[in-house]
């Protein structure tokens, strides 16, 4: 079982290799970059090249560790017991499974995401390490234990907005995924937007690195921000000398598609005012 991409996903070698050696171990790849870089699209590659079903659990900031194994709805189980509802005699009918249980309770082994794990609170990762590491947990309404038929292939995505527990860390194979290089990113394009001509790309791309590479910017456009752009530029039937720029009209064309906040607007804007000035 090898993880080598797909058609829709060009993954670097080194990634290839983490999302392998992780499989091998039986340990949960935890992957971090830069928003945009692809690593919520990996797991679904993943599922899809290696024929797994897969299920994503998205963590919110009010997101507890307990939901991915089950809620018990006590209110709605006190409410039917005044209504005299026959279901109040099983509790099962008031527990809602969440994603981990699914994943272990699936007859085939499947890919599980826990998708930015850095949005919950600090106690998250460690609140898991026992289910991740047993592959089973306890229902205390119940009595049982769920244990996982099949150990599901995990992958968990970080934003780094905050640091993660070394206990949780410990149990993971980490992969940062770098930027894409001018090469790679090429390669990206080509999957999204076929038939790209390669002047208008290069003059695109060359500008794309320029922006990024800008100082003071606040936040750098990502690849899924570029092969939006692109796709506008495209739509727009824009030639290469509509896209070049000089040191008076600093922004770039469509420029709202790759900056997205007033801050680096305002510095892109500030640039060809002293520009203009030393005229």
């Amino acid at each position: 079982m090898k993880f080598e991409g797909t058609e829709a996903y060009v993954a670097p070698r080194d990634l290839t290799v983490a999302v392998n050696a992780a499989i091998t171990l039986e340990r949960p790849l935890l992957v971090k970059g830069e928003p945009g870089t692809g690593k919520t699209e990996l797991a679904r590659q993943v599922a899809q090249a290696l024929g797994m079903r897969l299920i994503e659990w998205h963590v919110k900031s009010t997101t507890r560790a307990a939901q991915g194994l089950y809620e018990y709805d006590a209110v709605s189980r006190l409410r039917d017991s005044q209504l005299g509802d026959e279901r109040v005699r099983d509790v099962r009918n008031y527990i809602r499974r969440g994603k981990l249980w699914e994943a272990f309770d699936s007859e085939e082994r499947v890919v599980l995401l826990i998708d930015e794990i850095d949005k919950a609170d600090i106690e998250f990762p460690n609140d898991l390490l026992q289910e991740l590491d047993r592959m089973e947990f306890h229902v205390y309404e119940t009595g049982e234990t769920i244990r996982a038929r099949h150990r599901p292939v995990i992958i968990i995505t970080s934003n780094n907005e905050k640091e993660l527990p070394d206990a949780f860390l410990r149990r993971c194979f980490f992969h940062y995924i770098r930027f894409p290089d001018p090469e790679t990113m090429k390669r990206i394009v080509a999957v999204h937007h076929p038939g790209i001509k390669e002047a208008l790309l290069s003059t695109a791309l060359t500008q794309f690195y320029e922006i990024r590479e800008q100082p003071g910017l606040k936040k750098k456009p990502s690849t899924s921000e570029v092969l939006d752009w692109l796709k506008l530029i495209l739509a727009e039937d824009l030639a290469p000398d509509d896209l070049r720029r000089d040191g008076v009209d600093a922004l770039p064309k469509l420029h709202g598609a790759l900056l997205k906040n007033e801050q680096d607007v305002h510095l892109f804007e500030r640039l060809a005012f002293m520009a203009r000035r030393q005229r």
